[in-house]
């Protein structure tokens, strides 16, 4: 078993976004919703700075980006994009103090990794920063001392919290599978070697020492057995994109100890089915891979499929307040 499968997670949690543009009803909403483990939303919809490449870029040190028509390049200085993501962040981080008075247990950040960024970030002559690799070192070396910064200044506001860092890594696979496409759209970049993209997660997962990384996914085939390796201790991904063929790498995870975010509840406004069959697919794959059921809430966080950027506010309370049933359901009848 790892040394983060002694750490106790809670038993549900939100992915990230939320939609609307109040930073502390939002911060409101996932502190109130998830006494045990919340998480510090994300609000998109206020515009650049605040969606999740901008929030990420302002945390860089010594490197700057800013909003050009094609996205987020990479410039000399900080200028108003910059400063307006750090503004914003800020404001996140006094409504987190504010709600999370006294919170003892894990609390959840979200910070975009190194692969996904450096296939959104541009370089000067408008390619993926992906496409050079002497500047993916550089931005996963400036993102790793950012979050650092980041990870102290969330410790400092929350003292009695046991942070969790989440990266978000949804460009992963497409980068692994040479599938992320050049800026003129006629081409893709080529594959980063496997080794390579697991050691440069290595180097980034490690910024949070003694605290756990857990590797965010909504895409499909998500690596599980490289994130393994790169040390995250948990991974996050959408339950319904799982398929038989993961089995293998998902029951070697959770053997070593892995924490798995299963996300079951959907992410956009639609009717939700009762609890019990919200966590039916994560029964179903307990059984597959042929694992004690008791294992099941040791093991298991409940969330949405995504972040819920995309939904409605009242859809996404209602979303958030239906994680913690469907894993109070898992908790009391894991067969």
């Amino acid at each position: 078993m790892s040394e983060n499968s002694q750490f106790q997670f809670g038993a549900a949690t939100g992915v990230g976004s939320m939609p609307g543009g109040d930073a502390r009803e939002a911060v409101k909403t996932a502190a109130g919703t998830f006494e045990d483990f919340p998480f510090l939303p994300e609000l998109p919809a206020r515009g650049p700075g605040a969606d999740m490449i901008g929030r990420t870029a302002g945390m860089l040190v010594e490197l700057y980006a800013r909003v050009e028509p094609s996205g987020w390049r990479l410039g000399d200085r900080p200028g108003r994009d910059t400063k307006r993501a750090r503004s914003w962040l800020g404001e996140d981080l006094d409504a987190l103090e504010e709600f999370t008075q006294g919170h003892q247990g894990p609390l959840k950040v979200q910070a975009v990794g190194p692969w996904t960024l450096a296939a959104h970030l541009e370089l000067r002559n408008g390619e993926a920063a992906l496409s050079d690799a002497g500047a993916c070192r550089d931005l996963a070396a400036s993102l790793a001392e950012g979050l650092r910064l980041h990870l102290a200044e969330v410790r400092r506001r929350v003292p009695g919290a046991h942070v969790v860092l989440q990266l978000d890594e949804p460009s992963l696979t497409a980068v692994l599978r040479g599938q992320v496409r050049t800026a003129s759209g006629y081409r893709t970049h080529r594959a980063v070697d496997r080794q390579v993209v697991e050691a440069t997660l290595r180097d980034v997962v490690g910024v949070h020492d003694g605290g756990p990384v857990v590797v965010h996914s909504c895409a499909p085939d998500v690596p599980f057995a490289l994130l393994r390796r790169a040390g995250a201790a948990g991974v996050s991904f959408d339950l319904s994109l799982v398929t038989e063929r993961d089995d293998e790498a998902i029951g070697e995870a959770v053997e070593a100890g892995t924490r798995l975010f299963a996300g079951v509840v959907p992410a956009t406004d639609g009717p939700l089915s009762d609890p019990a069959g919200s966590v039916m697919g994560v029964r179903t794959l307990w059984r597959r891979l042929g694992l004690r059921p008791g294992l099941l809430a040791e093991t298991v966080t409940v969330t949405p499929t995504c972040g819920l950027a995309g939904a409605s506010p009242a859809y996404a309370r209602e979303a958030l307040a239906h994680c913690v049933r469907a894993a109070r359901s898992l908790a009391d009848n894991p067969e």
